[in-house]
C-alpha cells in the first residue's frame, strides 16, 4: 500500500474513491445547491492505493479558523472525507492513514484539528474527543406561548430593533457579515472561507438551496443575527431551521419568536440549540419545547499541546500538572500549566502529576465544554489528589458553552 498526496488532478478519484467507501454516488444536488466536495482543498487531501494503484482510501482536511475560550482565533485543520473501501477494511488502511495525516498536519505548524463524526467510535483511537453539543428543540405552534420575564435588567429585556425577511438568494453577503462576527465572539465555531459561500458547499444556508432567511437588525440598522427555514409540505406543516446565528440572547428570542409566530405551521424545529440555552424556559408551558438529537457535534484533536494550552483564554488562575498519554502517535509527556490573569504558560515537568489523561480527553475538556471531573467520574481521567478535579474543572470553564453549527 502506497499513500500520497493528492492533486487537483486527483478531485474525481478522491470523490469517487470517497463515495464508494460510504456505499453512494457522487451526484451532484439537482435542487440549486452547490456540491459539497466544491471546497475541498486537494493540496491537503491523500490517497491510499494498492501496490498496483488501485485507490482504496482517502483522507482530506479543510483550512479554518477555531475560536476558543477568551475569543482567541486559531488556525486548525477540518479532517473530512475518511473513507476505507469495503474490500480493505480492516486491514490497517485507516490507521496508517490517520497516522500520516496528524503527522502531516503536526509537520505544518497546526496546533489542533477538528472533525464531525460519523461513527463515535472510531475517532478516539487517533486522539480526538468530542468537545461541543447540539440539540434539536421541536415546539408546538399551539403551546408557543412565551413566559413574560419576571427579572428586571438586561438579560431579560427584549431585542430592540427589527426583523426583515428575505430568500436566501438575496442575502449571501449579509449572512456571511453576520456569521463572520458570530463566530470570532462564540467560542468552538469554525469559520466558514468565502470560497464556501461562493462555491455553495455545504448544507443550507452555505448551499443556494431555496431557504426564508429571517434577519436581525439592531437599532442602528446594522444586522446582528438571521435564522434559516424552511416549511415541510402536506397536513401537518412543520417549519425546520437550519441555524440561528447570533451571540445576543435577546436577538434568538426575536428570532426565534418570528419562526414560532407563522400562520399555518403545527411545529417548529430549531435542529442546532446550544447547550443551556434558555429558549426552553421561556415558553410557558415547559414541556412544549422537546429535546431530541442531544449529541455531540465538533470533535477535537490537539497535535501540540503546549501552544494550544496557551492559545485560549482562562476563567480563573492556578497551576495543573497534567500527564497525558498519546497512544496514536505513540508519545507520553507531563506539562506544569500555569494561569494567570486569563493567560496560560504550559512547560515540560517531572513533577507529580495533579491528573493523568489521553489525549483525546484533553481535546475534549479543551474548549470548556466538557468537565475534567465528570471524565473522572467516568474513569477516564485519574485524579492524584482530592482537589484535583475541581481544579481542572475552575481553570477550563469557560465564560460561554462552546457551539458549532457549521457541516463539513
Amino acid at each position: 500500500m502506497e499513500i500520497r498526496p493528492t492533486t487537483d488532478q486527483d478531485l474525481d478519484v478522491l470523490v469517487g474513491t470517497f463515495h464508494a467507501a460510504i456505499g453512494r454516488f457522487p451526484n451532484t444536488p439537482a435542487d440549486g445547491g452547490g456540491a459539497w466536495w466544491s471546497a475541498l482543498e486537494m493540496d491537503r487531501g491523500l490517497l491510499a492505493t494498492t501496490v498496483d494503484g488501485r485507490p482504496i482510501g482517502t483522507a482530506g482536511a479543510y483550512s479554518f479558523e477555531l475560536t476558543l475560550p477568551g475569543e482567541a482565533v486559531v488556525p486548525v485543520a477540518g479532517v473530512t472525507v475518511v473513507g476505507v473501501v469495503p474490500s480493505h477494511r480492516r486491514q490497517g488502511v485507516l490507521t496508517a492513514m490517520m497516522r500520516r495525516q496528524l503527522t502531516d498536519l503536526r509537520a505544518r505548524g497546526e496546533i489542533a484539528s477538528v472533525l464531525l463524526a460519523s461513527e463515535a467510535a472510531i475517532y478516539g483511537r487517533f486522539g480526538y474527543g468530542p468537545a461541543t453539543y447540539t440539540s434539536r428543540l421541536t415546539v408546538s405552534r399551539h403551546q408557543s406561548a412565551f413566559t413574560p420575564p419576571r427579572a428586571r435588567g438586561e438579560a431579560g429585556a427584549p431585542a430592540t430593533g427589527s426583523v426583515e425577511l428575505f430568500r436566501r438568494s438575496e442575502c449571501g453577503g449579509i449572512l456571511e457579515e453576520v456569521y463572520d462576527r458570530y463566530r470570532r465572539a462564540q467560542p468552538g465555531a469554525l469559520s466558514r472561507p468565502p470560497r464556501w459561500w461562493a462555491a455553495g458547499a455545504g448544507q443550507p444556508p452555505v448551499s443556494s438551496t431555496p431557504r426564508y432567511v429571517v434577519v436581525h437588525r439592531d437599532a442602528g440598522g446594522v444586522p446582528d443575527g438571521y435564522a434559516s427555514y424552511s416549511l415541510g409540505e402536506g397536513a401537518t406543516v412543520t417549519v425546520t431551521v437550519d441555524e440561528t446565528v447570533t451571540t445576543d440572547d435577546a436577538v434568538f428570542t426575536a428570532l426565534a419568536r418570528y419562526v414560532l409566530d407563522h400562520d399555518l405551521v403545527t411545529e417548529v424545529v430549531f435542529k442546532h440549540v446550544p447547550p443551556g440555552h434558555p429558549l426552553r424556559w421561556q415558553l410557558a408551558d415547559f414541556r412544549a419545547g422537546q429535546v431530541g438529537d442531544d449529541t455531540d457535534w465538533l470533535w477535537v484533536r490537539l497535535l501540540d499541546v503546549p501552544r494550544a494550552l496557551a492559545a485560549r483564554g482562562w476563567s480563573a488562575d492556578g497551576e495543573l500538572v497534567l500527564d497525558v498519554d498519546d497512544p496514536a502517535l505513540g508519545e507520553h509527556h507531563r506539562y506544569l500549566l500555569t494561569v494567570l490573569d486569563g493567560k496560560a504558560d504550559c512547560v515540560p515537568t517531572d513533577r507529580e502529576p495533579d491528573l493523568s489523561l489521553d489525549i483525546r480527553d484533553l481535546g475534549s475538556v479543551y474548549l470548556g465544554g466538557t468537565a475534567p471531573s465528570t471524565l473522572v467520574r467516568a474513569g477516564h481521567v485519574r485524579a492524584h489528589h482530592p482537589d484535583a478535579a475541581a481544579r481542572a474543572d475552575a481553570l477550563f470553564r469557560a465564560d460561554r458553552p462552546p457551539h458549532c453549527v457549521h457541516w463539513f
